[in-house]
């Protein structure tokens, strides 16, 4: 009975021997006849922790749903949101939503998006209680795998947003994956993760994993007709556009960077415990 509830489900292997523990559970109920017994059969399997994930695309989250995104966020429980992020209304035709990045083409923004993509990611680490992550596994399968179970064991909200290419941007998906890290190496699409565990550590929260700058901003764009259509109407607003973009890029990492290097003060529990363990470990005054 105590290691049905003490048991630490926070990896697959915890997980798995709660299962194991819980399968011997509903044997040992079964010929006892009492009315606990029967009661306790058919809720037993909330013994084994649920993982629970909101699923949505980028005009959800960012925009038309994401009043009640950032409330979900904002409160304690333990849920996970993934969210796929083609940065366009994808199932509605194509209209530019506020994921949608400076100088692309889409429906309502025909000459090229004048205003740059809205950062969901650095608004969801401002609670502090959030894990939040950006991934593309095109560009390191290893970090989007990372984030998946770090978000997963996190006992609180976590919110992952993952780089979707999609039809709508103008190209062969067959390259998907190529230009997902295009856009990483431009820093168009930074990757990193933010585990407000760490801070109790007395580590900085936020980690980058690919802080991009390997490639000019423009390289990625060209490989997208949602980029080029604009440079075909007009060459000169498109120029204005690449180098508007490279410069939000620049200052997007710069300011990812900068936040990595901060340690912020540890939670009150953790002050408490880690003053007592140096107080215990203090030598002691002879005198």
């Amino acid at each position: 009975m105590h290691e049905l509830l003490t048991a630490d489900q926070t990896t697959e292997k915890g997980i798995a021997e709660q299962r194991s523990r819980v399968a011997s559970l509903h044997e040992l109920l079964k010929p006892i006849q009492s009315l606990e017994a029967r009661r306790l059969e058919p809720i037993a399997d909330y013994l084994v922790r649920k993982s629970v994930w909101l699923l949505g695309g980028d005009g959800w989250a960012f925009d038309i749903g994401y009043g009640g995104l950032d409330h979900v966020l904002s409160l304690n429980y333990d849920l996970n949101v993934l969210v796929l992020d083609t940065e366009v209304y994808s199932n509605t035709g194509g209209q530019a939503s506020k994921a949608t990045p400076l100088g692309a083409a889409a429906k309502f923004a025909s000459h090229g998006k004048t205003a740059d993509k809205k950062d969901l990611g650095l608004m969801a680490m401002n609670y502090g209680h959030v894990y939040v992550a950006s991934i593309a596994f095109g560009a390191r399968d290893a970090q989007t795998v990372r984030a998946l179970m770090e978000a997963d064991a996190y006992p609180g909200p976590s919110l992952i947003i993952a780089y979707s290419h999609c039809i709508a941007h103008g190209y062969d998906m067959a390259f998907g994956l190529d230009q997902q890290k295009r856009a990483v190496d431009s820093g168009v699409w930074p990757v990193f993760r933010f585990d407000p565990r760490r801070i109790a550590a007395g580590e900085p929260p936020l980690v980058v994993d690919m802080p991009g700058g390997k490639i000019p901003v423009q390289d990625y764009m060209r490989n997208e007709a949602r980029f080029r259509m604009v440079e075909r109407i007009d060459p000169e607003r498109f120029r204005d556009f690449a180098r508007r973009s490279q410069l939000s890029a620049e200052r997007r990492i710069a300011t990812y960077q900068h936040m990595a290097t901060l340690r912020l003060p540890k939670p009150l529990e953790a002050a408490v415990e880690s003053g007592m363990a140096a107080s215990a470990s203090a030598p002691k005054n002879e005198e």
